[in-house]
C-alpha cells in the first residue's frame, strides 16, 4: 500500500500569498536569477529544445525567454501530457512540495526520451539566520518553539531524488547568494513580495506574542552583521539536473568488462596483494 506523504505547506494558503505578491507589486530578483542561469546552462548543452515547459507560480518572469513554452502552474497534479516535451524546467517551487518525488516523476514522464529536466529550488541553507533567530526569539518568549520558516532539503537528498524519479546522469550543485537589507523587518517584506512567507501546513495560527519581532530583530542584527553595517540573509538555490532515459545515452560499463589493465596504462607492474593486508591500504 503506497503511503500518502503528509501535507507540507498549506497550499490555499500559499496560493493565497503569491496572490497578495503578484498584487501589490511581487519581488522576483531570485526567480529572475534563476531564469538567468538556467539559460546560461542551456546555452551550454549539445543540443536544441524545441518543445519546452516551465513549472512555476511566477510565469511573468518566463514570457519570451522560451519561444513556445508550456507554462503550468506547480500543483500536486501537473497539468503535463506524458512525452510531450523535451525540456521540462520546475522554477522555484519544489521546495514548497509535499511530495517532491512525486512532482519530479511527473516531469520525467512529461519528457520524451533523452529530455532534459532541471529544477531550481531553495535548499538547506538558505534563511538559516533567520531560522536561528526566530527560533532563539520564541524559545525566550515562550519556552516552546513552533514551524516558521520552511524547512529544506540538503543538496545530498535532494540529488538522491533525481534517481528516484527515474532520471539518468543525474547531476546536483547549489549557488549560494547572500543578500544584505537594512534590518529583519526589510527582509521579511522582500519574503512577503517573493511569495515565501509562513505557509506551513502545521504553522501555529496563535499570535505572536508582544514584542517578538522587534528583538528578533534585534538579535538578527547582533548575530548577523554585514560588513556593510546591514544585515546577511542567505538563499542557497540547488539546481537538480536528469535526463529521461534513452538508449543513446552513456552508460557505465559491467564489472570485468575492461578490455585493458589498468596497470598497463599506467606503465607499471602489477603486484600481488600482500598476504594478510587489504590491496592498496595505507600504512
Amino acid at each position: 500500500m503506497t503511503s500518502v506523504p503528509p501535507d507540507l505547506a498549506d497550499r490555499s494558503a500559499l496560493a493565497a500569498r503569491r496572490r497578495r505578491a503578484i498584487r501589490q507589486g511581487a519581488e522576483l530578483f531570485l526567480h529572475e536569477d534563476v531564469a538567468d542561469e538556467v539559460e546560461e546552462r542551456l546555452s551550454e548543452v549539445n543540443k536544441s529544445f524545441t518543445a519546452p515547459a516551465v513549472v512555476t507560480a511566477f510565469p511573468q518572469v518566463w514570457q519570451g525567454r522560451l519561444p513556445g513554452a508550456r507554462i503550468v502552474a506547480d500543483d500536486p497534479v501537473l497539468d503535463l501530457q506524458e512525452g510531450a516535451h523535451d525540456l521540462v524546467i520546475h522554477a522555484l517551487a519544489l521546495h514548497w512540495a509535499s511530495d517532491p518525488v512525486g512532482q519530479m516523476v511527473q516531469c520525467r514522464r512529461a519528457l520524451k526520451p533523452d529530455g532534459l529536466f532541471i529544477a531550481a529550488l531553495f535548499g538547506g541553507r538558505s534563511l538559516h539566520e533567520l531560522r536561528a533567530v526566530l527560533a532563539e526569539t520564541e524559545t525566550r518568549l515562550t519556552g516552546g518553539l513552533s514551524p516558521r520558516v520552511l524547512p529544506m532539503g540538503e543538496i545530498r537528498d535532494l540529488g538522491a531524488l533525481l534517481q528516484r524519479a527515474g532520471l539518468a546522469l543525474p547531476v546536483a550543485d547549489s549557488v549560494p547568494r547572500t543578500v544584505t537589507y537594512r534590518t529583519a523587518f526589510h527582509l521579511i517584506a522582500d519574503l512577503r513580495a517573493m511569495g515565501e512567507t509562513n505557509a506551513l501546513a502545521q504553522r501555529s495560527r496563535r499570535p505572536v506574542p508582544r514584542g517578538f519581532f522587534p528583538e528578533a530583530a534585534e538579535l538578527y542584527a547582533q548575530h548577523f552583521p554585514a560588513p556593510d553595517g546591514r544585515i546577511a540573509a542567505t538563499f542557497d538555490i540547488v539546481f537538480l539536473t536528469g535526463w529521461a532515459p534513452d538508449e543513446s545515452q552513456q552508460k557505465p560499463l559491467r564489472p570485468g568488462s575492461a578490455l585493458s589493465r589498468l596497470a598497463d596504462a599506467l606503465g607499471v607492474r602489477e603486484q600481488p596483494a600482500t598476504p594478510g593486508r587489504e590491496s592498496g591500504a595505507a600504512d
